[in-house]
């Protein structure tokens, strides 16, 4: 038993201990409900968010405008629907415009055209060989083509090429790929047996396959435990990589996530083409998640070097487990993961116990001090939830709805209609004085040409510490963010002060070729001591 003068002497030293610091980070709500819950996002370069959910469950929580309605073929108990199932965030003004789609966008993906606009491609019933583009406007609404896809596409993965077309790939039942738009009307699907290989029987654990464009023009598509490189021209596979360490699942329904991590330039050339997959559930999860059974989710990571001639995946341990968790490139090169549940998997009412805190990972960190627990939220985030890294460098978070309806009471993780935006600590007040603010560049960017930044920084810069980002919108869903890369550029510590006391110029090169940097829009970011400014949309071509 501790003596009085010990307990004293203890007492008075816990007194004076400083208090433990403040998890990084901090969350604001922005909306209490936006009407749908956010299963899919995709950020537009006019600083909108297209958000949608589907349109097979029955109403909404809010009206489509000028007594606007649908029939809904998929549901013959509602004979119009006047509610809508996709909105448009306008992120400047934090307001909410109902958007009208016709068809069931369930479980679809999605890319950027070079132009801007949203080419969305498929989803469930009536809505499964549809396309759908939408150009924002302040009274523009989405553009639907009936039999726009060869094949059936739900759970399918979306990519732009090179060319500026979609490669679309996989979706339940479907082994095989096409492209969008076709070059004539001749085009066909073609069979991807990698598809066929990786499917388990009775879980699929293949869904929504994590995708990325090599730097040499060939995709990396991962799914379940395993990758190749694929050279989809001649409908080839350049190389296959060995299967992830333990051999546990990672895609839908085990869900996990995935990043492409940031690509240095120098010289004009990407020497290292790096992937992160994290997080899923293992073996057998998903059976067992269907019979009460809910399975803690992985807690590892698996990071490749796809670039290298004999490549291995080095693992790693995150803070907690986390199935169903998001993971999207920060402007400062940092990767946040967000979301997800820490037992069970992906599915209506098959994941439990809601991961509140997300997790900073820092890639260019020694191995072993990588991961940073950040600040939680208050609402659980599980399935069909959704993130998007807007231009002012906060995390728009949304959705959850892990039931076949929205269900608001007596369940344990009712349908969310919230959005709210989590802002790293890059944006905290102590970090203003080192944030730069660009002053003006060139928003058409060639090429392999000089692009010259003018920026200022209210305090002492280190040019040393000066790099340049370029990050492209991507489209999320179910975990995964499509077409999310982010290049850092050539030529960032070549930084010179101009007229003032915090004025400065930095002069970058463009990326080298369509491989690096698909044509189109991206979110450039000049960053300091890895706190970035707040982003400038240019465009690449």
């Amino acid at each position: 038993m501790m003596s009085p003068m010990t307990l004293l002497l203890t007492l008075l030293l816990l007194h004076h201990l400083p208090p433990c610091p403040a998890a990084p980070g901090h969350w604001s709500l922005l909306h209490q409900t936006i009407g749908i819950s956010a299963m899919h996002m995709q950020l537009l370069p006019n600083d909108r968010v297209v958000i949608f959910d589907r349109t097979d469950f029955g109403p909404s929580n809010i009206s489509l405008p000028d007594k606007k309605c649908r029939s809904d073929p998929n549901d013959m108990a509602l004979k119009l629907d006047c509610t809508a199932h996709s909105v448009e965030y306008d992120v400047s003004s934090n307001t909410i415009r109902p958007l009208m789609v016709l068809t069931d966008v369930w479980c679809s993906s999605g890319a950027l055209t070079p132009d801007g606009s949203l080419v969305q491609t498929g989803g469930f019933n009536d809505g499964d060989h549809v396309v759908r583009v939408y150009k924002s406007c302040d009274e523009c609404d989405w553009r639907e083509i009936d039999s726009g896809l060869i094949e059936r596409r739900w759970y399918a993965t979306s990519h732009i090429l090179p060319d500026g077309r979609q490669i679309i790939i996989g979706g339940r039942r479907q082994y095989n790929f096409e492209f969008y738009p076709k070059r004539s009307p001749a085009e066909k699907s073609q069979s991807l047996p990698f598809l066929v290989e990786t499917y388990d029987q009775q879980i699929e654990n293949n869904l929504y396959p994590f995708v990325f464009l090599h730097t040499d023009g060939n995709l990396f598509i991962f799914a379940n435990n395993r990758a190749i490189l694929y050279d989809y021209s001649k409908n080839v596979v350049v190389k296959a990589y060995p299967e992830v360490p333990g051999g546990d699942p990672r895609n839908y329904p085990s869900t996990g996530s995935a990043v492409l991590l940031p690509m240095r330039i120098v010289q004009g050339v990407v020497a290292v083409v790096e992937v992160l997959v994290c997080g899923g559930a293992p073996k057998g999860a998903h059976i067992n998640a269907k019979n009460g059974k809910f399975d803690g989710a992985l807690d590892s990571c698996g990071r490749i070097k796809i670039s290298d001639p004999d490549p291995k995946w080095v693992m790693e341990t995150m803070p907690m487990g986390r199935v169903m968790g998001d993971m999207l490139l920060l402007p400062n090169s940092n990767v946040l993961i967000i979301n997800g549940g820490s037992s069970g998997t992906a599915g209506w009412e098959y994941g439990r116990n809601p991961v509140l805190k997300p997790v900073i990972y820092k890639p260019d960190d020694p191995i072993g001090s990588r991961f940073e627990v950040q600040n939680p939220s208050t609402i659980p985030r599980m399935y069909h939830s959704a993130v998007v890294l807007v231009r002012d460098g906060r995390v728009l978070v949304g959705g959850s709805n892990p039931h076949e309806r929205y269900n608001f009471t007596n369940v344990l993780y009712p349908t969310e209609l919230s959005l709210e935006a989590f802002s790293p600590s890059y944006l905290d007040v102590s970090a203003s004085v080192f944030r730069p603010k660009i002053l003006s560049l060139a928003t058409r960017i060639q090429y392999g040409k000089r692009v010259d930044i003018r920026f200022k920084v209210q305090s002492q810069v280190d040019t040393n510490l000066i790099y340049v980002t370029m990050v492209a919108p991507s489209f999320n869903t179910h975990s995964f963010s499509m077409n999310q890369r982010l290049l850092v550029l050539d030529g960032g510590n070549m930084t010179t002060k101009i007229a003032g006391d915090t004025n400065y110029k930095v002069g970058v090169t463009a990326p080298p070729s369509c491989n690096v940097a698909p044509e189109g829009y991206y979110l450039l970011f000049v960053v300091h001591r890895d706190i970035p400014s707040e982003g400038v949309w240019v465009h690449v071509e």
